[in-house]
């Protein structure tokens, strides 16, 4: 499970009401990546991904253009060691 990794991102710009939330659950599931995602009150999508490390790494480029109506500004990522995520949901 070494090659398997966590990421908790953080995307800022219009990324709130443009189905960036589904659309990355979409993607995350297209992909086999565990984890969430939700919105946060300051306008900001939040996200956490789990599993391969490559298939971890792709979600973190995704996120960098979202859904086809966002337009992100900012993708902040930190990396830790996997905590047992199982699917993926949108969290509200």
């Amino acid at each position: 499970m070494s090659d398997h990794t966590r990421a908790h991102v953080f995307v800022s710009g219009t990324v709130q009401g443009v189905y960036y939330r589904a659309s990355t659950r979409d993607a995350a599931r297209d992909r086999g990546v565990d984890g969430w995602v939700k919105n946060r009150d300051d306008g900001r999508v939040e996200a956490v991904f789990e599993g391969e490390e490559s298939a971890v790494e792709a979600m973190v480029e995704w996120c960098h253009m979202g859904s086809d109506a966002a337009s992100v500004e900012r993708v902040e990522v930190e990396y830790d060691d996997p905590d047992g995520e199982s699917g993926f949901e949108i969290r509200r």
